[in-house]
């Protein structure tokens, strides 16, 4: 139920993202979700992949500074609210989001303080999503 997130550090200047995107491409990596954030001087890119070892291997090998942690993907009701509601359960046990994106139009990763206990209070309530399945999206 949790799914391995590569993320990348990267300086702030032209090229550096297309570069991580081409070293990807030309591996036939395949970039499921991703989201950006940038600070003054660097980035951080946030990234779900076909293949995130091999992804490690070689960015670290460009040069790119890289850590893996794992996130929480859950397949997000089509309704209003349906995001709400999950926010809720969460918010309602107490459980932090640290941040969160879409990967794919309603299937979204939660970066949370506590993931074992995020995965049992969803579990029933939700789909959770294997890291098996994101990657096959």
């Amino acid at each position: 139920m949790k799914v391995k997130q590569l993320t990348v550090f990267l300086e702030n200047r032209s090229g550096r993202l297309a570069e991580v995107a081409d070293i990807l491409g030309r591996a036939d990596i395949n970039i499921r979700g991703f989201s950006t954030t940038e600070a003054a001087e660097y980035g951080i890119l946030r990234l779900i992949l076909t293949d995130p070892e091999r992804a490690r291997a070689l960015l670290h090998d460009a040069g790119f500074t890289t850590h893996f942690s794992e996130v929480l993907c859950v397949k997000v009701e089509d309704v209003p609210g349906g995001l709400a509601g999950v926010l809720a359960q969460l918010a309602g046990a107490g459980v932090s989001i640290d941040y969160l994106y879409s990967i794919s139009f309603w299937n979204i990763c939660f970066a949370v303080r506590d993931i074992d206990r995020a995965v049992d209070l969803l579990k029933d309530e939700v789909t959770l999503l294997t890291d098996e399945e994101v990657r096959g999206l």
